[in-house]
C-alpha cells in the first residue's frame, strides 16, 4: 500500500491538541505520539498542536507539529504551557489549515485552543479525560480555588461533541467531578507489543548489568507523592533480609525527597534512581529486566506504564480499590494490595520467594491487558467517522 501523503497545509484530517508532547514524557504524551504516528500512516493529514519545548526539532517527524510559545509550569518541571493565540507564527499556520475533526487530550490551554478552532471551522471536537486533575491542583491551591478550576474543566468537557475516558473505572471519576453528559470508553494501547523471545529478556539484563538470579522491581512515572512512591519505599525498608534491586525511572518534584527517604531507610545499596528515559528502547530494557512492576498509585486513572510493563511480562502490584487497578484480577494478571506498608512488604516477601508465580502472572498480564496502539487507532478512526457521519460532514478517507 502506498504511504499516505505528508501533511498539506491547506487540508488536514485530524488535529491532535495537548499541553504535553515529547520530549516531555508521560502517559498522555505517549498516547499523543502514538495517535499521531499511526493516524499519519493510515490516513495522513495529521497535525499535532502543543506548546513548544525549547530546543526541540520536530522537522524529522512525518506529521506536522504546530508548536507555540510556551513558559514553564511552576513546580512541575519539565512541563510547559502557553496560549496558542498569542503566537503570531502559530496563528499564521492555523489560519490556512482546514481540519475535519479535532481531538483535545487536555482541558487546558491547548484544549481551549482546540475548542475555539472547532467552533470557528464548524468541525467536531473529541475530548479525552485522562487525569485526576483535582489531585494536581489540590497540592498547590486552596479548596475553593480547586473547586472553581474543576468547574471550568467540566465546563470544557460539557462543550465537547464527544467525551472519552481511557478505562471504564474513569467514568466514575468524571462523574464525581460533576460531568453529566455522555461518556465513551476508548482504550489506550502499547507500542511495546511484540513476540519477545526469551533471549531478549536475558540480553536486557546483560545490557543493564543485572545478574540472571537477581530479583528486580521497577517503577516508571512522574516522581510525585500523589503516585504513592512513599508506600513503595516504606515497604522495601521492611524486608531488609531479602536481596533485590529496585529501579525508579522518571523525574518530578518529589525526586529529591524520595532519594532522602531511601537513604534514611538504609536502601541506598538496593535502590537506584535512573532519571528520565526518553529512549523507548532503553526503557524497554528496564521493563524486560524487571520481575515485578510496583505501581500503587491512588492518583492515576489508566496508567500506560502498567500495560507497557505487562507487554514485557512484568506484572504489576497496584493499590486495591484504586481507579487504575480495576484492569487487574488479583493473582491472575497482577497483584492487589492494601495501601499499607506492612501489607505490601508481606506481599513482596511472598512474591520474591516465588519467582515462578510472578513470571506466570506476568505472562497472563501480557495476554489480557495489552493492546497495540495500531489496533486502538483503527478504532479511533472508525469512531471519528461515526461522529462525522452523524453530523453530515466529510469523512476521513483511507488511501486506496
Amino acid at each position: 500500500m502506498d504511504r499516505p501523503t505528508i501533511f498539506s497545509p491547506q487540508k488536514a484530517n485530524v488535529g491532535l491538541f495537548c499541553d504535553v508532547f515529547p520530549p516531555v514524557m508521560d502517559g498522555v504524551s505517549v498516547c499523543m505520539q502514538n495517535y499521531a504516528r499511526w493516524m499519519q500512516q493510515k490516513v495522513g493529514g495529521v497535525c499535532v498542536v502543543t506548546p513548544n519545548v525549547p530546543g526541540t526539532d520536530y522537522s524529522r517527524l512525518d506529521y506536522q507539529v504546530f508548536d507555540y510559545f510556551s513558559i514553564p509550569v511552576p513546580m512541575r518541571h519539565p512541563y510547559v504551557t502557553g496560549i496558542a493565540e498569542i503566537d503570531p507564527t502559530f496563528l499564521a499556520k492555523i489560519a490556512t489549515t482546514r481540519f475535519k475533526i479535532l481531538h483535545a487530550h487536555c482541558p487546558f490551554a491547548s484544549g481551549m485552543a482546540a475548542m475555539r478552532i472547532a467552533r470557528l471551522q464548524k468541525v467536531p471536537l473529541v475530548a479525552t479525560f485522562h487525569s485526576k486533575y483535582r489531585d494536581d491542583f489540590a497540592r498547590v491551591m486552596p479548596k475553593l480555588a480547586v473547586d472553581m478550576v474543576i468547574d471550568q474543566i467540566i465546563d470544557f468537557y460539557e462543550r465537547a461533541d464527544l467525551v472519552w475516558v481511557p478505562q471504564e473505572s474513569v467514568v466514575d471519576v468524571i462523574r464525581e467531578y460533576g460531568f453529566k453528559g455522555h461518556v465513551e470508553v476508548m482504550d489506550n494501547g502499547s507500542d511495546l507489543v511484540d513476540d519477545y523471545p526469551e533471549s531478549y529478556f536475558v540480553e536486557a539484563r546483560r545490557r543493564l548489568g543485572i545478574a540472571p538470579e537477581e530479583f528486580v522491581m521497577l517503577f516508571v512515572g512522574q516522581h510525585i507523592w500523589e503516585k504513592n512512591p512513599r508506600l513503595i519505599i516504606e515497604s522495601l525498608a521492611r524486608i531488609p533480609d531479602i536481596p533485590f534491586r529496585m529501579y525508579f525511572v522518571g523525574v518530578g518534584y518529589a525526586a529529591e525527597g524520595m532519594r532522602e527517604l531511601v537513604s534514611e531507610r538504609g536502601l541506598d545499596g538496593k535502590v537506584t534512581f535512573v532519571g528520565s528515559i526518553t529512549d523507548r528502547s532503553k526503557l524497554t530494557d528496564y521493563y524486560a529486566a524487571s520481575d515485578l512492576f510496583l505501581f500503587p498509585s491512588l492518583y492515576d486513572n489508566a496508567p500506560l506504564v502498567v500495560r507497557e510493563a505487562a507487554a514485557l511480562h512484568s506484572p504489576s502490584v497496584m493499590a486495591r480499590d484504586a481507579t487504575a487497578s480495576t484492569i487487574l484480577r488479583d493473582g491472575e494478571n497482577g497483584f492487589l494490595v492494601e495501601n499499607d506498608p506492612e501489607r505490601m512488604a508481606a506481599l513482596l516477601r511472598e512474591l520474591i520467594h516465588d519467582p515462578a508465580r510472578v513470571h506466570r502472572v506476568g505472562l497472563q498480564a501480557s495476554k489480557s491487558i495489552v493492546r497495540s496502539w495500531e489496533d486502538c487507532v483503527e478504532e479511533v478512526l472508525d469512531r471519528y467517522n461515526v461522529l462525522l457521519r452523524s453530523r453530515g460532514l466529510p469523512l476521513i478517507e483511507r488511501p486506496a
